[in-house]
């Protein structure tokens, strides 16, 4: 016995100064073996991605500050990366899971990733960062608790629900790829899922009379949705890790990649009610349904599935401005929210971001500023610790849209500052919804409208209670404008989270960069990092620095 604590001391000893996790807080140890398996979400088989045999994976539960320790097998015949969407690796983009940052694990191998959800709560997801492979599965939820003694804004609920919802199609990843890499689009998806489950396929049990938390993502690849439940209102409280107003609604607008969480009560008489989730701005509108069940309930579904919005822009953008911060709840920290004047801080530049779909070589693809993202040989962020010339270069894409319809193939990477200010305006002249994340950070929604944003737009911005997060849309020839601190050193994905459109090009990545070259603002390069490209080879750091 004694030398099995000793040995557990060695280990967390060697956790900490090797992959600089903070060894003041607790740590969470994950086992993950990542296969093939036969699924039927819509009814016919196909081979999805699974997670220790689950689809969905499993769920990650930790409290603010803690350390997970997740050791991802991989048996499958590709390689596979996992990204974490919305959990900020602070200092440590080496964690971020994107081919940009790190090597992907390959067939048989194995690979551990060291994350610290540092200063964060709220609801988030993870997923297959690799190729296409989310269209077959692998995603799952994150819950961040907040620590004990920081107060939160709500009773504690009767329970706790993740619901991982999005569109999805029945041919699989591959042959969805391979469209794409012709030069076509992807076609209308197949029909919606709820935690894998197709029409009526999952349920909820609650208590009559008892409130609960249902978290809320869209994990789906083409297409927002719209989220009711039959018969009862939503009090939204919590946004990608921040606290808002509490407001009451009958659906949400959840686009891609985004996460919304609500508290439900269960004040209607004692049946079965439908939760309902369609799609949102498409011609033809995809429904599917899930159960609510009353636990003292005798009776099924009955009545009609309630109607959702379907391609109604201004209602949409109303729902959106009326999501606001809740400035007196504390966040992770015991101080309120509204202790940081986001809103009076100047910024020190100005980003402009427009999308569009160029045809480059005779194939569709996706822009940011007329440039069309295509991996390099290696890791972007190896190269850069590595010094490895010709992989990629910083100021490869303009800060400003360059005008007309063309574009060009490149590797795109801009430059900023370590902690400065700035503000980026996403530009979308195109007639569908777009949705941008941008890892490492969280960022205030300061405004969306309709039309060309010019600096006279800042006069509608919300410089006191916007909403801060990672993910936002911009609907379509309008612009949505943010402010971001860049206070996280690292090598970013800024990306739309339309899955086609991140595969063919609209994303880029941003490298935060301070001359420190100190661990106080980026942990070195960790010791198990897979090194691969023109990286194979070389050495990672001694565990002596």
């Amino acid at each position: 016995m004694r030398d099995c604590r000793v040995l557990c001391f060695f280990i967390t000893l060697v956790l900490v100064f090797v992959h600089g996790v903070n060894g003041e807080d607790p740590y969470r140890f994950f086992t993950w073996k990542v296969t093939y398996g036969d699924i039927y979400p819509l009814g016919v088989k196909q081979q999805g991605i699974l997670i220790n045999g689950q689809f969905p994976g499993p769920q990650i539960d930790a409290v603010t500050n803690e350390n997970l320790v997740i050791n991802v097998f991989n048996y499958l015949r590709e390689p596979f990366l996992i990204s974490w969407n919305g959990i900020q690796q602070r200092r440590n983009s080496w964690q971020d899971g994107v081919y940009g940052t790190n090597c992907p694990i390959r067939p048989g191998k194995n690979f551990t990733y060291f994350i610290q959800v540092k200063d964060q709560i709220g609801s988030y997801f993870y997923f297959p960062s690799f190729g296409f492979q989310k269209a077959a599965g692998g995603f799952g939820g994150i819950r961040i608790w907040s620590r004990p003694k920081i107060p939160v804004p709500f009773p504690s609920p009767a329970g706790d629900f993740t619901i991982l919802a999005g569109d999805w199609y029945k041919t699989n990843q591959y042959i969805l790829r391979r469209l794409l890499d012709s030069g076509r689009n992807l076609p209308f998806p197949d029909g919606l899922l709820i935690n894998g489950r197709g029409w009526n396929g999952y349920t909820f049990t609650v208590d009559q009379g008892k409130t609960y938390r249902l978290r809320i993502s869209n994990v789906g690849l083409t297409t927002s949705i719209n989220f009711r439940i039959q018969g009862h209102k939503m009090k939204l409280i919590e946004v990608e890790g921040s606290h808002t107003l509490q407001n009451t609604y009958t659906s949400l607008d959840i686009h891609l990649g985004q996460t919304y969480s609500v508290l439900v009560t269960a004040d209607q008489p004692a049946q079965d009610y439908y939760i309902a989730v369609s799609t949102r701005f498409t011609a033809r509108v995809l429904t599917t349904t899930a159960i609510l069940h009353y636990s003292n309930s005798h009776n099924g579904v009955s009545g009609p599935i309630p109607v959702g919005p379907t391609t109604q822009i201004a209602s949409s953008l109303s729902q959106a401005r009326s999501i606001r911060w809740n400035l007196t709840a504390s966040g992770p920290r015991p101080n309120p929210q509204g202790s940081y004047h986001y809103g009076m801080i100047k910024t020190s530049r100005t980003i402009m971001l427009a999308n569009s779909a160029p045809y480059i070589n005779g194939k569709q693809r996706y822009a940011v500023n007329s440039v069309s993202f295509v991996p390099a040989d290696t890791p972007l962020k190896l190269a850069d610790y590595f010094n490895i010339q010709g992989v990629f270069s910083v100021g490869s894409i303009p800060s400003n849209p360059t005008g007309g319809n063309g574009g060009y193939l490149q590797t795109s990477v801009m430059g900023a500052n370590f902690r400065d200010y700035i503000e980026i305006v996403f530009q979308n002249w195109e007639d569908t919804v777009q949705s941008w994340h941008i890892d490492g950070h969280s960022f205030f929604v300061m405004g969306m409208d309709g039309g060309q944003w010019t600096p006279a737009s800042r006069a509608i911005y919300n410089l006191r209670d916007t909403v801060a997060r990672c993910t936002t849309q911009v609907y379509p020839r309008s612009w949505t404008a943010i402010y971001m601190a860049l206070d996280n050193v690292g090598m970013w994905n800024i990306r739309s989270e339309n899955w086609a459109r991140q595969y063919l090009g609209q994303q880029f990545y941003l490298r935060v960069y301070s001359p420190a070259n100190s661990w106080r603002d980026e942990y070195p390069i960790p010791k198990n990092a897979i090194l691969c490209g023109r990286a194979r080879g070389r050495r990672t750091r001694p565990l002596k620095k």
